[in-house]
């Protein structure tokens, strides 16, 4: 659904619907010469978009007005029980403090579905961001962490890897957190994959925290709350976060609105060499890692990272700074894992020293922000009591053929628009 699609109604109605949300504790301000009536009140609760500001453009007769979303930490308290304020102030101290049950609880938190706990993670998450937007205030303005994606079809050996990488991390002094988001069973709704049991030497460091995330069917592989869990893990003290996706396909356009660096790892003797280059995915590459390069896989390995080379050089480059690296490694036997992290570090200090880091998050918040006024606008449209009414019988009606998609969504959209 197109988010601009629902925007399109009155603005009177617009904001009568918002104001019927279940959320609290955001309150919303109106700048406006006219009166908007007495039946919309100046301020009322708002769902949170756990970001300091938003604003909204609503064009109705000509007239501007801004909707601004305003937060404060003392906002986020009320409302809220005694215990209720005792459980998260638990929480935040836990995290801040490093230890690792707190962060598994937190996250536990954030991707809860329930209207309350999900009220409950806001005030968490403002309360972290506070704390990490002030730490690396202490640190020069400069990111704390590293966050770099990893991504690649399934047989790469993307768990071994991990396991070598982060124990090599680890014993450099470094903390790292793996967020692997785990795709969903459809027959049974369980986790697939189980990424954590094949990571069984990492697992049990304790400078390391695995966090496996099931998709719950989300699009892309990238669960919807993947961007909170990485606050959560920085705010946490782990310096090194990586997020391994489903696999090959539209997780890698998600994961790089929230990484600092895009690692694609590939398999020799994969069938076709350039596969990645036919679905534009190695266009998102910082860096392409051919993996089990040892043994009898050494010479397609080679092969493949010559014609990687070829093919990179064709591609029009995202960076001013950096060109995407072609490598050869293997986990099993530690080859090439070692220059690689050298290069990941190289990437990170040109993009720092040349500001491009910087836009690059701030962009990334930016999407962030959208991604969930989408969801939410989305969520309040499909719930609404009329067109939740509608939709059992536009949805048989497009199935039997007798209306089509497009007037079955716009007849929705009158039925949203009228509904006062």
């Amino acid at each position: 659904m197109n988010i601009s699609m629902l925007l399109q109604h009155p603005h009177q109605h617009f904001l009568k619907g918002l104001l019927r949300s279940p959320f609290r504790h955001y309150h919303f301000i109106l700048h406006s010469s006219t009166h908007l009536g007495s039946r919309i009140p100046r301020a009322q609760p708002f769902y949170s978009l756990g970001l300091h500001c938003a604003k909204w453009m609503l064009l109705s007769n000509g007239l501007k007005r801004k909707l601004c979303v305003q937060t404060t930490l003392k906002e986020h308290t009320e409302g809220f029980s005694d215990k209720e304020q005792r459980f998260v102030d638990k929480l935040y101290t836990g995290l801040i403090q490093g230890q690792r049950a707190c962060l598994a609880e937190a996250i536990t938190l954030i991707e809860s579905t329930h209207n309350r706990k999900k009220e409950l993670a806001q005030m968490l998450l403002q309360k972290v961001l506070a704390y990490y937007r002030g730490q690396e205030q202490l640190n020069k303005g400069k990111p704390l962490a590293f966050r770099v994606g990893l991504s690649g079809p399934p047989g790469a050996g993307k768990s071994t890897f991990i396991e070598y990488f982060g124990k090599m991390l680890t014993e450099r002094g470094h903390k790292l957190s793996v967020l692997a988001v785990d795709p969903s069973s459809c027959t049974s709704g369980g986790s697939l994959l189980g990424d954590k049991t094949r990571m069984t030497e990492l697992s049990r460091d304790m400078n390391a925290y695995i966090r496996p995330s099931p998709t719950r069917g989300t699009l892309g592989g990238v669960t919807r709350t993947t961007n909170e869990a990485i606050l959560l893990c920085e705010g946490g003290g782990y310096d090194i976060i990586l997020i391994e996706t489903v696999g090959v396909g539209q997780s890698e356009f998600a994961v790089a609105d929230m990484v600092d660096m895009f690692v694609l790892l590939l398999p020799p003797a994969g069938g076709d060499e350039l596969q990645g280059i036919k679905r534009g995915i190695i266009e998102m590459a910082d860096m392409v890692a051919i993996t089990k390069s040892d043994g009898d896989l050494i010479v397609p390995a080679r092969r493949i990272q010559a014609e990687y080379v070829s093919a990179l050089k064709l591609l029009r480059t995202r960076s001013k700074v950096w060109r995407p690296k072609v490598i050869r490694i293997s986990a099993r036997s530690g080859e090439g894992i070692t220059e690689m992290w050298d290069k990941m570090k190289e990437f990170r200090d040109l993009m720092l020293a040349s500001g491009e880091l910087t836009a690059k998050r701030q962009k990334q918040q930016k999407v962030w922000m959208w991604n969930l006024i989408q969801e939410s606008v989305l969520e309040h449209f499909r719930t609404h009591p009329t067109v939740r009414e509608q939709i059992p019988l536009l949805e048989k009606k497009v199935l039997s053929g007798a209306l089509s998609p497009g007037l079955a969504a716009d007849l929705l959209l009158k039925a949203f628009k009228s509904r006062d």
